[in-house]
């Protein structure tokens, strides 16, 4: 469901503007979710735990975001402790195995129905580029579904950073090869993609795909105003081919 605040028209943006399109993967490619979702409730109900869909998405997201502050360490880590967090959360102990485990279902998570063809229309149009909170040994277990050439592919383990963090998004400013205003980001999250990215002078579309968490997923509640909001991927593609 679109938060009419947020809202904006496809007509208000003119994507002329633009020579390149960067992504944000998991979420806005990938259904995280399902993989999130599809990993952690079989755990939590070993344990005999009953959560909800929307609580787990909202655990998820904040301990996710706490355990990417501090020090940088590698996603695979960030998922080991955001399992171990639930542990903690929940009053049950996680096995290694269970620990591992959400990392190790990464390379399964599926593109959305609209991802690849899309991203195929898109590409006709606009250079591509990735921007995504992953290790680079997990996104290249991703990237062979969407059978499409990005320019650039930066990742937080090169940046060794984590959006919100303004570094992957420089990072990625200097790979692209294009100047900020030529550069359109799109993002499923307001807090890692939309505010960050907008503060270094890009536009921004916001991709609010459905949720069990409506308008927020599995990521930090945020306050933001993308240029362009959007319900999948088919709809973006649709508006940028308009004259």
């Amino acid at each position: 469901m679109k938060s009419p605040q947020l809202e904006s028209h496809p007509s208000q943006l003119d994507f002329t503007r633009f020579e390149a399109l960067t992504f944000d993967c998991y979420g806005t490619l990938i259904h995280w979710e399902d993989g999130i979702l599809g990993c952690l409730r079989p755990m939590l109900s070993k344990h005999g735990k009953t959560v909800d869909d929307s609580a787990i998405l909202r655990l998820f997201g904040e301990a996710e975001a706490k355990a990417e502050q501090g020090q940088y360490r590698r996603y695979r880590e960030v998922l080991h402790s955001v399992v171990r967090n639930f542990g903690e959360t929940l009053g049950f102990s996680p096995t290694d195995d269970e620990v591992r485990s959400l990392p190790e279902s990464l390379k399964h998570w599926k593109p959305w129905p609209d991802t690849i063809k899309a991203l195929r229309e898109l590409g006709g149009r606009f250079n591509l580029g990735i921007v995504s909170n992953v290790d680079d040994d997990l996104f290249a277990a991703t990237r062979p579904q969407f059978g499409i050439d990005f320019k650039a592919v930066v990742t937080a383990q090169q940046a060794r950073a984590y959006k919100p963090s303004l570094k992957i998004f420089e990072l990625a400013l200097s790979r692209v090869g294009s100047p900020a205003h030529r550069i359109l980001h799109v993002g499923q999250s307001l807090y890692h993609d939309v505010i960050p990215a907008q503060s270094l002078g890009l536009a921004t579309v916001w991709v609010n795909r459905p949720s069990a968490r409506a308008g927020l997923g599995a990521v930090k509640a945020a306050k933001g105003a993308p240029d362009l909001e959007v319900s999948s991927l088919a709809e973006l593609a649709e508006a940028s081919a308009r004259p």
